[in-house]
């Protein structure tokens, strides 16, 4: 009866599990909601449970939770409250439960030993954290022990005793000479787990009297140092030989007892001469494989991550020539507690029932015990929904009272197991967190699937109507997903609407509208098609397509699937690819890919290129057939072929192909055999048993392959055993119970003879099993069922038909299913290196627990929110994926002064595991963006308003911004530069005491505690005083652009410069540059800069016979530029291969000509004298223009010069200049642009380097000009043209 009551009882439990697997509630990761749901608290973060600190350093226990609301904390020590409120060393982090122990400050480590535990606590339950036991760590120093010499005999055994201080945690040792040199370790001499030094034997060499045994303590950093040791070896002759014998361990057998998951280390050091080699064995079974390591020389036996299966009898051999001994360790492997199931948070509605469960396992078997709140359930406030049973409490009809933490203990004399888990009974109205009119885009006949994610407690029932008012949604054209997802599997034209999804339970109801818009999909109505071209010919592939209206799309051309080649012989159009001068490179496959936001579609056609004929006469084609096929010589797996080639039609024939047809297994199948030159008629032919076959020959050549020859007889092999096995033999499981083997089927020849099947054997690896073997008919797979989850399995694969079998074949080695992995990474750490990129480490899962292949790690983050503007936004979740086992890695791209979230899971072959508890993170703040609009509006004479806006992206707490502003001359040169420093909260600001009609320019950016971002740059011009010819419109709120013009733009080029002149209207002050380049040349621009205000400019260093283009622009507020003139330079003159500045002809010649400049000097100031006046003069008298001045002697430029009759009139530039024609006259017919417009129609003439010496008009400005804007060498036709 007591039986039955059992069974029941466990029944019951099972029902209620399953009622509550079903019944829970399940909470959605969106921020917002988890931020205002009620929670009980959760231990997130917590120091470990044997916890050694440094004795020098502040103590830091860590205790962090979450829970709504946020919970408050509290600690015991040794059992009992611990009040740190008495203990000035002792403080507790704000917003924490991490205590800080100031040891730095005066307290003594040794004074806070014990046994600390952490409870978090708010109004619906109280978590606790692990026991923490804190222990200071120490390093002792060496007793003083006085040591003896060691005086042993050459071939004797000898062991140097290390005894090292006891530590905590234990020391490193490691034996070094005075030197601080390692001492060498092979397999005669070497150390021991213990530290101990072993000498199997002694040589002359050992003796020394620095062997020094040192403990290095890692946690203080400290290393202690025993006495030196001295070793004298004496030699005897002749040296005894000895069999082995054990140093350690002693005796014939031994114990040890190690834990589950540990690493298991087994030593036999033995004396002997020669020196002993050791041999491990483990009695009755094999050392288990891939988890066996051999260290010290194979003195040591590693075995890690053992198991209650690595329990048994352990045996070292140690031998030599003279004999051997050996020793017997037997292992037993006990277990600490380990979970099956913890227990996980359960959230359930008023009334709803549910279950918690934690088990656990270990050896011996773990008792398990449940806490309330931190309490013993068994003296905790009674809950009427609450049954405990054994390792599960089942709850009924639970009440929002009934909200709690529990904590599940599972202890055994090795350790314990602690877990926390919360029960939340919730009662909430319904939610939908989809957003508002959210707009989903599908292309017609595909699944639309329109999102309704919701919450609620009760869980709410969702409904679909189409439309605001339309009737609900039933039927077979749609699907209905438990999270509230509406399916359309094949949505239509007429399927675009609003849809409106309805959220209601007993506490409320809610609506949510979305819509869906259909589009037509994306055809290639006209597909590129096959194309035969010859050599450099020119080639065009078609790609029309036709798209919805509303969609953009992008066509791609692809050559055998990679990008085109970058040759400007490939033409890109609208709806074509064009080739030109076609290569045999351009041979291959050309696709056109046609993209959209929603959809994708591609077409391909092949290009074939061939040799373009020599003449017209001469037509190549494709060979004949071969014919008159002839079998000879025929034996069981051979056979000899010959034939007749046909024409070869004016190309050579390169090769013949032969094929062959089984007529007894693929009768009308031909496949290939083999392929010989083209000058050869025959081939001998390997055969195979059992196989009708028929052969014919085909002919190639560069065009192309010629039909295949009429088939030759047919000739039958004999039978025979099969001469292979099935290949690529795979066992891999397709569940976690069963191995499914895989095989690549032999052909119908390859089968030999009649009757193929095959003969496919399994058994586990590493267990003592037989060979499991079934013969199945010619498949290709065999599944075997009831297999243990993720075991490694050998598996052969054999062939055989009526004749026999083939050879054995080669084990191959496989696995049965994987399953998900069990548990979550877990010591999650993250360690931010800056404020855009963060380090997360984690602890690596136990291999078995991953049950299946590990691929990785993937860690999950994202964004919980900005910092700086304290507003939330939709999660989007990034994934980083890990390959292997690695520990660790890199989280770039953040976003800095952010807070994000985290956790981290384990994926093998099958899927991802749990997710490791979500660790928050900050990130630091970082500089600013620039502001994202500087405005300057509103200028007067002496002021501007600058208006601007918050940065883009603040990374921060805004401190303040940074002005700064310059003026600009007209020559571009910049000025003393202001700073101003202005409060974050602005947002504009009057700048007053300017200078008016001056251009600004301004330099504007943000600062955060970290530094100043990137600046924003902006110019602005203070308006004209009253006496200026420009003022901005009344009520203007910017600054007006002054749009002035550059007309007539004329050039006169010589061999190696051009003379460049132009007109300009507009306001003064104007700064000029010349832009230029070759013509036709798709090169940048090269740019000169005018100095002043000058209306012409020298271009020099140009290329002889040259073609360039040519404009002229302003800058200013709203740069502007001419149209572009084209000119030509002159041909370059030959050069000559004899100096002529060394001939006396060219001497003689100079010299008159300087005679005839002085001559010419002395009339033009006789005549100056006399108050002569030129045409060019009067002009200058008639404008009073008080900065004519004309071309200097030294620089080409004009220069000054001065009246007897005007002394007062100085400074008169000639204004206007250009090159002539090769006739140095300007013709009005010839040009509008012609300077005979400025000189009040009298021709104008110029000199060599390109000034004008006619009558001219000139344009008051206020400054006289400035600058150099030519180069030229000066000549004595520029100084007669000075005085003229």
């Amino acid at each position: 009866m007591m039986k039955k009551k059992s069974i029941s009882a466990s029944k019951a439990s099972l029902v209620l599990f399953l009622c509550q697997m079903i019944s829970a509630l399940d909470v959605p990761l969106d921020s917002k909601l988890l931020e205002e749901l009620s929670q009980p608290p959760t231990i997130t973060q917590q120091s470990p449970k044997d916890y050694i600190v440094d004795p020098r350093e502040n103590i830091v226990i860590q205790c962090e939770a979450k829970g709504k609301p946020p919970p408050s904390f509290s600690w015991t020590r040794n059992g009992t409250h611990f009040d740190i409120d008495k203990d000035a060393q002792v403080t507790m982090k704000p917003n924490s439960g991490t205590l800080v122990i100031n040891i730095m400050n005066g307290g003594k480590a040794e004074a806070y030993e014990g046994v600390y535990q952490c409870t978090a606590r708010n109004e619906r339950g109280a978590a606790i954290s692990n026991n923490i036991v804190i222990r200071p760590s120490r390093s002792p120093l060496w007793t003083k022990e006085k040591l003896e010499p060691n005086q042993v005999r050459e071939g004797d055994s000898l062991v140097l005793h290390c005894r090292p201080p006891v530590g905590l945690p234990p020391p490193i040792i490691f034996w070094m000479d005075n030197a601080f040199q390692r001492l060498p370790q092979s397999e005669r001499v070497s150390q021991s787990l213990n530290g101990d030094l072993y000498f199997s034997n002694v040589q002359p060499e050992d003796t020394r009297e620095d062997y020094i045994c040192y403990a290095r303590f890692n946690h203080t950093q400290t290393i202690q140092q025993k006495q030196p040791i001295s070793v004298k070896v004496f030699s005897t002759k002749p040296v005894t030989e000895r069999q082995p014998t054990l140093l350690t361990p002693t005796g014939s057998t031994s114990t040890k007892v190690e834990l589950r998951g540990n690493v298991l280390l087994l030593e036999c050091i033995a004396a002997g001469l020669p020196t002993p080699v050791i041999r491990w064995i483990k009695e009755g079974g094999e050392l288990p494989a891939n988890r066996t390591f051999f260290e010290n020389f194979k003195k040591t036996l590693k075995i890690i991550d053992v198991s209650e299966a690595d329990s048994g009898n352990y045996k070292c051999i140690a031998r030599n020539v003279l004999g051997s001994a050996h020793h017997v360790i037997s292992v037993t492997v006990k277990a600490a507690p380990y979970w099956i199931t913890a227990p996980r948070n359960l959230v359930l509605s008023p009334g709803e029932d549910g279950t918690l469960i934690c088990r656990a396992n270990g050896n011996p078997k773990p008792d398990i015990s449940w806490l309330a709140n931190g309490v013993p359930i068994a003296i905790a406030p009674e809950d009427p929904s609450r049954k405990v049973d054994g390792d599960t409490i089942i709850f009924s009809h639970v009440q929002e009272r009934s909200s709690a933490v529990y904590q599940c203990n599972a202890s055994n004399e090795y350790g314990y197991l602690l877990a926390n888990a919360f029960v939340n009974v919730l009662a909430e109205p319904p939610r939908i967190l989809t957003p508002a009119n959210k707009l989903y885009q599908v292309i017609a006949d595909s699944p639309a699937l329109l999102d309704c994610a919701y919450f609620g407690s009760p869980k709410p029932e969702i409904e679909w109507f189409k439309g605001v008012k339309g009737s609900i949604l039933r039927g077979n054209e749609y699907i209905f997903h438990d999270n509230g997802t509406l399916e359309i599997p094949v949505a239509q034209k007429d399927s675009t609407g609003t849809y409106t999804c309805v959220a209601r339970n007993e506490l409320g109801k809610i609506q949510n509208e979305v819509q869906l818009e259909v589009k037509d999909p994306t055809m290639i109505i006209k597909q590129p098609e096959y194309k035969v071209i010859q050599r450099y010919g020119q080639v065009s592939f078609e790609c029309i397509i036709k798209h919805d209206s509303t969609l953009l799309p992008t066509v791609i051309w692809l050559k055998d699937n990679d990008e085109l080649p970058d040759d400007e012989r490939f033409l890109v159009g609208k709806d074509n690819l064009t080739i030109m001068n076609v290569t045999d490179k351009d041979d291959g496959t050309y696709t056109c890919i046609v993209n959209t936001t929603l959809d994708s579609v591609s077409a391909s056609a092949v290009l074939t290129v061939v040799a373009a004929p020599p003449t017209p006469a001469i037509i190549y084609a494709r060979p004949n057939p071969p014919f008159d096929l002839e079998l000879t010589g025929q034996l069981e797996r051979s056979i000899e072929l010959s034939w007749i080639p046909g024409d070869e039609n004016n190309s050579p024939i390169t090769n013949f192909v032969i094929e062959y047809e089984d007529g007894l297994h693929e009768p009308g199948v031909w496949h290939y055999q083999t392929e010989v030159p083209g000058t050869q008629t025959t081939v001998q032919l390997k055969l195979s048993p059992y196989v009708n076959y028929s052969f014919r020959v085909i002919a190639v050549n560069e065009i192309g392959r010629s039909q295949p020859s009429e088939p030759s007889e047919q000739y039958l092999t004999k039978s025979a055993n099969p001469d292979e096995n099935p290949s690529n033999v795979q066992g891999i499981g397709s569940e976690p119970d069963n191995l499914v083997i895989t095989w690549e089927s032999l052909k119908g020849f390859q089968s030999n003879g009649p009757g193929l099947q095959y003969k496919v054997s399994w058994r586990q690896k590493d267990v003592d099993d037989e060979w499991t073997s079934v013969i199945v008919a010619n498949v290709s797979k065999y599944i075997v069922s009831g297999t243990p989850t993720f075991v490694p399995y050998e598996i052969k694969v054999q062939a055989l038909n009526d004749l026999g079998y083939a050879p054995e074949p080669s084990e191959v080695i496989g696995h049965s299913g994987e399953d998900l992995p069990m548990v979550a990474p877990g010591n999650v750490q993250v360690h931010v290196i800056n404020s855009t990129l963060a380090k997360v480490h984690w602890d690596p899962v136990p291999l078995k627990t991953v049950r299946g292949h590990l691929q990785g790690y993937k860690v999950y983050y994202w964004k919980v929110q900005s910092l700086s503007r304290r507003s939330r936004r939709h999660v989007e979740k990034k994934i980083l994926t890990f390959r292997g086992n690695k520990t660790f890695g890199m989280l770039p791209g953040l976003e800095p002064y952010s807070s994000y979230k985290l956790n981290v899971r384990v994926v093998n072959g099958k899927g991802e595991g749990p997710a490791s508890p979500d660790k928050v993170f900050r990130t630091p703040e970082g500089v600013p963006s620039s502001p994202s609009f500087l405005k300057i509006t509103n200028p007067t004479l002496d002021s501007l308003t600058l208006e601007w806006g918050l940065p883009t992206h603040p990374n921060g707490v805004l401190t303040s911004y940074t002005l700064k502003f310059q003026p600009i001359n007209n020559t571009h040169e910049l000025g003393p530069l202001v700073e101003i420093r202005i409060p974050a909260n602005e947002s504009s600001l009057i700048l007053k005491n300017l200078n008016y009609s001056t251009r600004y320019k301004f330099y504007f950016n943000a600062q955060t505690s970290v530094g100043s971002g990137s600046q924003i740059t902006e110019e602005a011009v203070t308006i004209m005083d009253e006496a200026g010819i420009l003022r901005p419109a009344v009520g203007a709120g910017k600054v007006q652009p002054l749009y002035p013009r550059i007309r007539n733009v004329t050039t006169a080029a010589a061999e190696t410069y051009a003379n460049i002149s132009w007109e300009y209207e507009g306001p003064d002050h104007a700064n000029f540059y010349v832009e230029y380049g070759v013509a036709g040349s798709k090169e940048d621009w090269k740019k000169e800069i005018v100095n002043g205000s000058r209306s012409f400019f020298v271009l020099k260093g140009l290329t002889p016979g040259t073609a360039y283009k040519v404009r002229v622009g302003a800058e200013g507020l709203s740069g502007f530029r001419s149209s572009e003139d084209v000119f030509e330079t002159g041909p370059a003159m030959a050069s000559r291969q004899v100096d002529i500045a060394t001939q006396g002809w060219f001497i003689g010649l100079m010299c008159a000509v300087a005679l005839l400049i002085l001559i010419l000097l002395i009339v033009c100031f006789i005549r100056r004298n006399k108050g002569g006046k030129y045409p060019v003069k009067e002009k200058e008298d008639a404008h009073a223009d008080p900065e004519i001045q004309p071309m200097k002697e030294d620089d080409g430029t004009f220069g000054e010069y001065r009246s007897l009759e005007s002394d007062a009139e100085d400074h008169k530039p000639l204004k206007k200049g250009s090159r002539t024609p090769s006739d140095r006259t300007v013709k009005k017919e010839d040009s509008d642009d012609s300077l005979v417009d400025y000189g009040e129609g009298v021709n104008g003439q110029f000199n060599e380097d390109g000034s004008f010496i006619g009558q001219y008009s000139g344009k008051k400005e206020k400054e006289p000009a400035e600058g150099n804007e030519s180069s030229e060498a000066p000549s004595p036709v520029n100084a007669m043209n000075s005085f003229v």
